[in-house]
């Protein structure tokens, strides 16, 4: 068997700087962080891990073990594949010199901001190589713009501020506006499982787009800033249907994190099934596969509620289930092979 890639196998030398971020799962505020709106999210135990140095050159040397790639790029030039991801890093860094970089990740990719993850590990490495003053929000901020300018995603917030701030015990209650945060706990006697579907994400980032182009429109003719804005969904009823149904969601969503600060699990589990029902009908970013995989969760006794996570088409699954149950996932994933012919993973815990 080969021995594991490291920095020092790759480049000859050892990294001046690592740094690590992980990625996150989203229990409730889906597709709303981009509006406004409130999310709350919880850090997962897989990270993005990157490693850095200084080369000497005007070359980026750049090489990822996951996916089995090595490019070259020139200093203050984007490149291909998983190049803008790191080079959006540098160039919003100020990095004028070329850098090795080593990256390797246990993040699944699918709903779990691998991405986030990805560009927060690499802008911790290079506030500590270059001694940039940048605090926990402002690194999270300067993924989103990475995401933006370079990746050619118009995120929300939510993803680059869980993976900066997020830890593995508590949900991360955020206001997308103000970005004011605070740490909640998990309902009494819950945890938290993810599932990876199996279904490789298709349309995420068009669709995502897409989407967001739909509720800008949505903001613009009902004369507010953003759906946050909006108190209740019968002040939606003059728009277009389409847009109608995506600005439902969103309202709906944020109201659904309001309800469930404080529930206790069985109804904060009714709030994620309902987000669910929301995502698929009413957002249309679910999948059918996912769909099958949540509704054998949802008919599980241990299991207080669940939903997709994450921008959709495909990818994980979240679920609020009875502490110390997670054992109900193999017969959950046995039949969701037998369904629809997909091998589910099991990503938490």
């Amino acid at each position: 068997m080969r021995a594991p890639e490291t920095y020092a196998s790759v480049f000859g030398s050892e990294p001046e700087v690592v740094a690590s971020a992980p990625g996150r799962v989203n229990l409730l505020g889906e597709h709303t962080d981009y509006q406004g709106g409130f999310v709350l999210p919880i850090a997962i135990p897989q990270r993005a891990t990157v490693s850095l140095g200084r080369n000497g050159t005007d070359q980026h040397q750049l090489r990822s073990a996951n996916l089995d790639h090595s490019l070259q790029v020139a200093v203050g030039e984007t490149g291909e594949s998983f190049a803008p991801y790191l080079t959006g890093c540098f160039e919003l860094s100020g990095v004028k010199e070329g850098l090795n970089a080593f990256v390797s990740s246990t993040v699944p990719s699918g709903g779990l901001s691998s991405s986030a993850a990805l560009e927060v590990a690499t802008l911790r490495a290079l506030r500590e190589l270059y001694g940039l003053a940048l605090d926990d929000v402002a690194l999270a901020l300067r993924g989103v713009q990475v995401e933006h300018e370079f990746v050619g995603v118009m995120c929300g917030v939510m993803d680059q501020m869980a993976s900066s701030l997020a830890d593995t015990k508590t949900l991360l209650l955020i206001d997308t506006r103000s970005l004011e945060r605070r740490a909640v706990p998990l309902p009494p006697n819950s945890e938290v499982l993810v599932l990876d579907s199996g279904v490789p994400r298709r349309l995420a980032e068009s669709g995502y787009n897409e989407r967001r182009a739909q509720v800008e429109e949505a903001s613009r003719l009902l004369g507010v800033a953003q759906l946050r804005d909006v108190v209740s969904v019968a002040e939606l009823s003059g728009l277009p249907e389409v847009l109608q149904r995506r600005a439902r969601h969103v309202v709906s969503e944020n109201a659904r994190v309001l309800q469930a600060l404080g529930a206790d699990a069985a109804e904060f589990g009714q709030l994620m099934n309902a987000s669910h029902a929301s995502l698929r009908d009413d957002y249309e970013v679910s999948h059918p596969q996912v769909d099958v995989l949540v509704a054998l969760l949802q008919a599980q006794p241990q299991v207080y509620g669940a939903r997709m996570t994450g921008a959709g088409f495909g990818g994980a699954v979240v679920a609020l289930i009875k502490e110390g149950a997670a054992a109900l996932t193999s017969d959950v994933l046995f039949d969701y092979r037998e369904q629809t012919g997909e091998r589910g993973v099991q990503v938490v815990p």
